[in-house]
């Protein structure tokens, strides 16, 4: 008890240099045959757990602002490196110790200290911590931890640009496609976070990068064999081209007759789920757009009938008149091509 008292009885700032000083020897001497390792460890862990409370509150009280400040303040001392520190050293610790050092930095990115987001400054200058918590993907035991870190710190701009800009955006087609479900789900939920939040940033990126990044995103996750993956990819399909900021991407998307035949195959997918997020898509990128190219009016005209046929059946598992309405437009449209195509 009286080493826990003693723990209380820190500043924010001495419980950082503490947790600190203990990362720094978790990061030199972990592989050694220290004696003190284990007992070192446990303090670490508590350490880390106290770290949480300040930022998080407790059961019994909310969060301190001043607590919260001068923790964040010390965490990001110049030199002082403590956040690169957590993050590599993460490995170490253990499962409960992971959880609070993941929370503690999900926390530490929106503290704003005299009204700046220093941890925003600090990753700005270290750049490569992102290549580290990407890397993540390919370690069962970090995976997570690691995946929830990046999503928060991606939250700012400037770091969501170096990701994007970087070779990992081709690894997370793969992540996306591991055996682990909750780890592809995981990177999954990142790769949307990228091409989502920032809406200036992801409009330059599907600019320049439009040629490879739709080949890998039809071939990998439009037409895979996993059904979740199909599913998840149809609805970021939607909401970046949708997105009026990608609109200039959207233009391009549609005239592609490959594009539209995937989305027509989707169409008839064994899952309900698929077939309605594959017909919303379908519906406001081909069938409402106003400027259809005349190769992809000839495709939609030559498989009118089937797609008639299809639309006949085609319904939700629960009534809703907005569908039914939306199928009645789409019906109409496909049926007026056909009439404005006849000489």
């Amino acid at each position: 008890m009286k080493g826990l008292f003693k723990s209380k009885s820190k500043t924010p700032a001495d419980l950082v240099r503490a947790t600190r000083e203990l990362l720094v020897y978790a990061d030199i001497h972990w592989n050694s045959r220290d004696a003190k390792r284990e007992e070192k460890t446990v303090e670490l862990g508590k350490l880390i757990r106290d770290l949480k409370i300040i930022l998080y509150g407790s059961s019994e009280s909310e969060p301190v602002a001043e607590a919260c400040t001068q923790l964040t303040t010390e965490f990001f001392k110049e030199n002082s490196n403590t956040l690169r520190l957590l993050i590599i050293c993460l490995p170490k610790l253990d499962l409960e110790a992971r959880k609070d050092a993941t929370q503690i930095v999900a926390n530490l990115q929106r503290q704003q200290v005299h009204s700046r987001l220093i941890a925003s400054d600090y990753l700005e200058a270290n750049k490569d911590l992102m290549d580290t918590l990407i890397s993540g993907y390919e370690n069962m035991d970090i995976a997570l931890h690691y995946g929830a870190m990046l999503r928060e710190c991606i939250r700012h701009q400037s770091i969501a640009r170096y990701v994007l800009e970087s070779d990992h955006m081709k690894e997370f087609f793969k992540y996306i496609q591991l055996d682990h479900f909750d780890i592809s789900s995981d990177a999954l939920a990142t790769f949307k976070e990228l091409l989502t939040r920032h809406k200036s940033t992801v409009a330059e990126y599907l600019s320049k990068n439009y040629d490879w990044f739709f080949a890998d995103f039809n071939s990998k996750l439009l037409q895979s064999s996993n059904y979740f993956t199909r599913r998840q990819a149809i609805k970021l399909l939607g909401d970046m081209l949708l997105d009026r900021s990608n609109s200039a991407t959207m233009v391009k998307y549609v005239t592609s007759t490959d594009n539209l035949m995937i989305l027509m195959n989707l169409l008839r997918d064994s899952s309900k789920s698929i077939q309605m997020e594959a017909f919303h898509v379908f519906k406001q990128l081909f069938v409402a757009n106003l400027n259809k190219p005349p190769e992809i009016v000839s495709i939609l005209v030559k498989n009118k009938d089937k797609l008639l046929r299809l639309f006949r059946d085609f319904k939700p598992d629960k009534e809703n008149e907005q569908f039914e309405a939306d199928k009645a437009q789409v019906v109409r449209e496909i049926m007026g091509l056909e009439l404005k195509d006849q000489p």
